[in-house]
């Protein structure tokens, strides 16, 4: 069984027992999460389309840690100006484990 769920402006698709990097969540690790927004639920032949979301599904997930993505160097030049600017961004990230999906 897999499910699409939407969570920071993004969509994931995850099965049971996936590891997933989403946008960080404000959760302490191990704690418990409930993902609502749950847009396509599909298994065993059978698929739930959402219009916008399935009603009554809900995919769960246990938070094991916050993290950082790699550095993205920012760099801003105007020619012939003198202007230079050189800035780095790391992104904040949420490690879950999926552990049920309920349709």
């Amino acid at each position: 069984m897999y499910a699409v769920i939407k969570t920071g402006g993004k969509q994931y698709q995850v099965k049971v027992g996936d590891v997933v990097f989403v946008e960080k969540l404000e959760a302490a690790d191990g704690a418990n999460v409930t993902f609502e927004e749950v847009l396509l639920v599909g298994g065993e032949g059978e698929v739930k389309v959402g219009a916008p979301t399935v009603a009554g599904a809900k995919v769960e997930a246990k938070v094991l840690g916050q993290t950082k993505g790699k550095k993205v160097i920012v760099f801003k030049m105007k020619s012939k100006k003198g202007y230079r600017n050189k800035n780095g961004h790391r992104q904040p990230y949420t490690k879950v484990e999926i552990t049920s999906i309920n349709a």
